[in-house]
């Protein structure tokens, strides 16, 4: 067992599980490279398998629009990071740890126990205010409810 990592890749280490895990990148075994991806986990398997998804759009110039690219990659969701379906995360390259598997869950991107401040999402919050507005059967206008 390795000496646990404060940090990997600038992302902090969660709260230690009470399970080992051998492909965990901060309290295992497991080394990782500099190359990331940020995705949202749409499948989660029992075996500390996750499947994530992410889109990218392209530019078809003989038809003059843009192309949505949807990709999915199976990655290992660690138990001391055990992200949920619908989280956004942050996924590393790795040694293969599988046939399939060649990531590893580094941590969630945004929601709760994010890595980013949550504060700096609920000021970027635009507020909206909703106006009732009756509606004027005889000229079927619009009309708003406070100048009545």
């Amino acid at each position: 067992m390795k000496k646990m990592a404060q940090e990997v890749l600038g992302i902090k280490a969660p709260q230690k599980p009470e399970q080992y895990d051998k492909n965990c990148p901060f309290y295992g075994e497991l080394v990782v490279k500099k190359e990331t991806i940020v995705g949202t986990i749409i499948k989660k398997d029992t075996n500390r398998s996750a499947t994530i998804e992410w889109k990218r759009s392209r530019f078809v110039p003989k038809y003059e629009r843009y192309e949505v690219k949807r990709f999915t990659l199976r990655v290992h969701n660690p138990t001391s990071v055990n992200a949920q379906v619908g989280q956004k995360v942050i996924v590393a390259r790795t040694r293969p740890l599988s046939k399939t598997k060649n990531h590893v869950i580094l941590g969630v991107v945004g929601g709760e126990g994010s890595l980013i401040d949550e504060q700096s999402d609920k000021s970027t919050k635009k507020s909206t205010k909703k106006t009732s507005v009756k509606r004027n059967k005889e000229t079927k206008d619009d009309i708003p409810a406070d100048t009545e």
